[in-house]
């Protein structure tokens, strides 16, 4: 899940939101044991177990697949029991490998991946991949990007999105504004913000996440590298981003001023999009997965692109993973053909049209049920077009608590406790700390 969804959704939180559990990360996962068997049975069938994170939607459509999967590999099973909600796939899959009883595949958020993979027991699939039967080449650029680390590719892409603004034409209309356009800018965004705010009403112009999660901190970072900055410095003992998270956090800070933006103050940012959903907020950064609630609230909506100071597109993606892990040859090898057949452009867009996701390639996205479904899903087109620019986290062990580090400061100005100056120096201070702990 993406963000916010609501419990009935394929993702109950997306990875876009995933960062904060992952310090205790690296200590649970070195040394750990095999699993228990190879899992080749009596007449030579391979079981593997997989973790799919999954509820409703999103478990109807992967066991839709497993379905297809096992009937043209009878020889392979895949068994769907155990694990966990997305959520909480961090912790039980690091307690997992602790305990040496672990899945053979499981869900991880794409910013959780850097530290999971750092146990010997991750499979490494760049040959996987690379030598599949469609080209790793045609996968879009965050999809292949949130996967690899240090030129190694350490799982397969499972769910792609990206983020842009929902807008609400009503309130539009109402307040006498024209929608945006491709290439308007943060400044648009924040002078629009306050003209569809109105206090007497109820209304407001936006919203953002107030907790200090992931989901509060991931959708700063499209700003802040379009201002030249980056999450990890150069040197790799510090941020970034010290100069452009200050600019970024002064557009924060103008939306506090004003009264424009709804600060969620509860995880998963439910109560942000209710406030949309319930007409009562003009625009809504987002992602794909929001639309089925906007289009089941009958909110008359358009998206439009992500704004950037520079009028030069820029946004995020934010694709989770389903990570293999070893528990043996057979069952390695079987993890290996399974994951592989998901990707694959007649598989990938089942996934993508049931449980929300964008399409993994240019391949998939050409794929006619696809075609259709965008062509009935008014605005998808505009999630899709905004994977050509759109960048991801970094692949860092460290970047959880970075992530914890920016979150605080994003918050501390929304609520008016910090200028951005003094939100940026102690999240430098308290980032470069992490970073400088061997790891």
């Amino acid at each position: 899940m993406v963000a916010g969804r609501h419990d009935s959704a394929p993702f109950p939180r997306r990875s876009v939101l995933r960062a904060g559990a992952g310090v205790a990360v690296a200590t649970a996962l070195s040394g750990c044991a095999g699993g228990a068997d190879d899992g080749v049975g009596p007449d030579g069938r391979v079981t593997i177990n997989m973790w799919h994170g999954q509820t409703d939607v999103g478990l109807k459509a992967i066991k839709n697949l497993v379905g297809r999967f096992t009937r043209d590999h009878p020889h392979i099973s895949v068994d769907l029991g155990g694990g966990v909600l997305a959520d909480s796939m961090l912790q039980k899959v690091t307690a997992a490998l602790a305990s040496g009883s672990y899945p053979d595949i499981a869900y991880i958020f794409g910013s959780d991946l850097a530290g999971v993979a750092r146990s010997p027991k991750v499979v490494d699939l760049s040959e996987t991949v690379r030598s599949g039967p469609d080209p790793w080449t045609d996968y879009w650029g965050p999809a292949r990007a949130a996967v690899t680390i240090n030129g190694h590719v350490r799982a397969s892409p499972a769910v792609l999105d990206a983020l842009a603004v929902v807008c609400n034409k009503k309130l539009f209309r109402e307040a006498g504004l024209p929608l945006p356009e491709k290439g308007w800018t943060w400044e648009e965004f924040e002078d629009t913000a306050r003209r569809l705010t109105n206090a007497g009403r109820g209304t407001f112009g936006t919203g953002w996440p107030g907790v200090g999660d992931e989901d509060t901190v991931w959708r700063l970072w499209p700003m802040v590298w379009d201002l030249g900055g980056d999450i990890i410095a150069s040197d790799g003992r510090s941020i970034g981003f010290a100069d452009a998270g200050v600019r970024a956090l002064g557009t924060v800070e103008a939306l506090a001023r004003a009264r424009s933006v709804y600060i969620d103050p509860k995880p998963g940012s439910e109560q942000m999009y209710q406030v949309f959903t319930s007409g009562r907020m003009g625009m809504v950064v987002t992602g794909p997965w929001q639309l089925p609630d906007i289009r089941e609230a009958k909110i008359d909506y358009a998206v439009v692109p992500l704004p950037s100071y520079s009028r030069r597109p820029m946004t995020i993606s934010g694709p989770d993973t389903w990570t293999v892990f070893d528990n043996g040859s057979a069952r390695v090898r079987a993890s290996r053909t399974f994951v592989s057949w998901l990707a694959q452009p007649d598989q990938d867009v089942v996934w993508d049209v049931e449980a929300g996701s964008l399409p993994l390639s240019r391949r998939s996205e050409d794929e006619p049920a696809w075609r259709a479904h965008a062509a009935r899903t008014s605005g998808l087109d505009v999630f899709t077009e905004a994977l050509g620019s759109a960048r991801v986290r970094s692949n860092h062990p460290a970047y959880a608590q970075v992530s914890t580090a920016l979150g605080q400061a994003i918050v501390s100005v929304l609520l008016g406790r910090s200028s951005p100056v003094q939100a940026m120096r102690r999240c430098a201070a308290e980032a470069r700390a992490a970073l400088v702990i061997p790891r």
